[in-house]
């Protein structure tokens, strides 16, 4: 039985390779690896000797030989294959151990591996013959059944040969995705080893662009649509691998589980369950929804700004989030303040949702929990060992999760059919300069900070969206509503009198005077609204009659 082992990940190569030989297994090797297992005193046959070529074009070239690919692929079953090896006196080879060069953590042209995926393709190829491990996880449980049955079974040569596949698309998947992200420069193309920093690989299916002819929207060769914006890729190569399994997806008769990107790491990654049950798709997808918001205010809007009167920052943050929709948000002088403040927006609809803190979770703020409505999750960058103690003590069943600040990619994709919609990630911006007063009365002095909160809870609120914000507070919440009226209705009713005197956003323009109306009787002084109506003149004059301060933002944030 002979293998190739040609690896760039060299770790357990020579324990690997000392049992397999002690196996009676003959080892070829190349290069590096070949350095590596003579430096350990393990017999093997260097792969140039065996070609009769050295290392060619700075090793770009050494394992591209007949001898090596014809000893692969052979079909054993195929009696002119075997005639073949004869007759060129080729030996065929059984296993192939190869992991390719790290390309998504050093990208650039000589990171691009030739030799190694080529093998690696036709040991899978050949899998009804051949085993091929691309894994170093892998060299136990292939020792454990070398040792058992003296060969691989057909189902752990299948195996394998998925993987194979799996990391030699992933491979590509990073290489495209570079591409893309202005990864190829000329200097890279000349073959030298500059590091240009590109866009990450984005997520088992490869995606074309149906839009436009070839590429998407009308993009030209130059990655630019007609309007003259950049364009978004023809091709969007997804390879995913599962990341955890979860206990069911949004019903239990559905199944669910988390895939991350192959071969990176996301910030779920590093996320520690301290206690509770097992996480849910909806644990999760709410999770990163509160979790999100949370560092968002606690960056936009947890400072002194421009009219805010404030004497001292609001440093701490809390957000609670039911069903992908925030139930309640605030700004606080501590952890604690900023909890209780973000459960009276809406105490009865926080029962079962997500609470996400923007710090620490210590004693204080964890007594305030407790005395606090049922959650389903609990989420913070820290906890004190006690505040633990306690919160498991009453919440035996809330998943308490720690977890580093949250981060999303550029794009944003999901499933419609057997297409995909893919689109921008939402960025809300909290430049206030953009921000436009177009009405006869001026915004309040220190009413700035709750005109971007408000703001901003309105864009991570399913549309259409009403948000009433009270002194770094959101009150009123009125989400996903087909009408924006019965948005700003339920907004001001959930409110009540805290209407009085606060500021209203909504997520898109208002058609009609009438949902302004609505906020008008309650009380409201300052709306904040992207602007861009055909009426908008209608209902700025509205907003004069009642005295209203009316802001346009001039970017529409619905949420879908």
């Amino acid at each position: 039985m002979r293998a190739l082992i040609s690896v760039y990940d060299k770790n357990g190569l020579v324990e690997f390779s000392r049992e397999l030989a002690g196996l009676g297994w003959e080892i070829l090797a190349s290069g590096g690896t070949s350095k590596v297992l003579g430096d350990a005193g393990i017999d093997h046959i260097e792969v140039a000797s065996l070609t009769g070529f050295g290392s060619l074009l700075s090793g770009r070239v050494k394992t591209l030989h007949p001898a090596i690919h014809a000893g692969i692929l052979a079909d054993r079953d195929n009696p002119s294959h075997l005639a073949d090896l004869v007759e060129q006196d080729i030996e065929p080879i059984d296993l192939v151990v190869c992991n390719l060069y790290p390309f998504k953590s050093q990208p650039s042209i000589e990171m691009i591996d030739v030799g190694g995926p080529t093998m690696v393709r036709a040991a899978a190829k050949n899998f009804a013959h051949v085993g091929v491990i691309v894994n170093p996880d892998d060299y136990v449980p292939v020792l454990d059944e070398l040792k058992t049955l003296g060969e691989l079974s057909a189902g752990t040569r299948r195996r394998l040969a998925r993987e194979a596949f799996a990391h030699t698309a992933a491979y590509d998947t990073a290489i495209v995705s570079w591409m893309d992200g202005g990864g190829l420069s000329s200097e890279d193309a000349a073959g030298g080893d500059t590091v240009a920093s590109g866009a990450a690989a984005a997520g088992v299916a490869t995606v074309e662009a149906t839009s436009g002819g070839a590429t998407s929207g009308g993009a030209t060769a130059s990655g630019t649509t007609a309007s003259g914006t950049t364009a978004l890729p023809p091709v969007l190569d997804l390879n995913l691998e599962l990341a955890d399994s979860l206990k069911y997806g949004e019903n239990p008769h559905q199944r669910g589980a988390r895939y991350r990107v192959r071969g990176q790491t996301d910030w779920l990654d590093s996320m520690v369950q301290h206690a509770g049950r097992e996480l849910s798709y909806i644990n999760l997808f709410d999770t990163e929804s509160a979790w999100w918001l949370a560092y968002e205010l606690k960056a936009s809007c947890s400072q002194e700004q421009p009219y805010s009167g404030k004497s001292e920052n609001l440093e701490f943050s809390a957000v609670i989030v039911k069903h992908a929709n925030p139930c309640g948000a605030a700004l606080g002088g501590t952890m604690a303040d900023a909890y209780r403040l973000a459960l009276e927006c809406d105490p009865v609809s926080a029962f079962g949702g997500v609470v996400a803190i923007s710090d620490h979770c210590g004693i204080e703020v964890a007594e305030a929990m407790v005395e606090g409505p049922q959650a389903d999750v609990i989420i913070a960058p820290s906890y004190d060992p006690q505040a633990i103690e306690m919160l498991v003590a009453r919440r035996k069943a809330t998943r308490l999760l720690e977890a580093p600040p949250p981060h999303r990619p550029s794009l944003s994709v999901r499933s419609l059919g057997d297409s995909f919609l893919v689109q921008d990630n939402d960025i809300v911006s909290m430049d206030t300069s953009r921000f436009e007063v177009v009405s006869k009365a001026v915004l309040p002095e220190g009413s700035m900070n709750d005109v971007m909160m408000a703001w901003l809870v309105c864009a991570r609120t399913t549309s259409n969206a009403i948000v009433v914000v009270n002194n770094e507070q959101a009150v009123g919440v009125g989400a996903g509503q087909q009408s924006r009226v019965e948005a700003a209705e339920i907004a001001v009713t959930k409110a009540g009198d805290r209407s009085n005197g606060g500021v209203a956003a909504s997520d898109a323009f208002f058609p009609f005077r009438d949902g302004l109306d609505v906020l008008a009787r309650a009380g409201i002084k300052v709306v904040v609204q992207p602007g861009g109506s055909v009426n908008d003149k209608a209902v700025i004059d509205a907003a004069n009659e009642y005295g209203i301060a009316m802001v346009f933002t001039g970017e529409r944030h619905f949420r879908h």
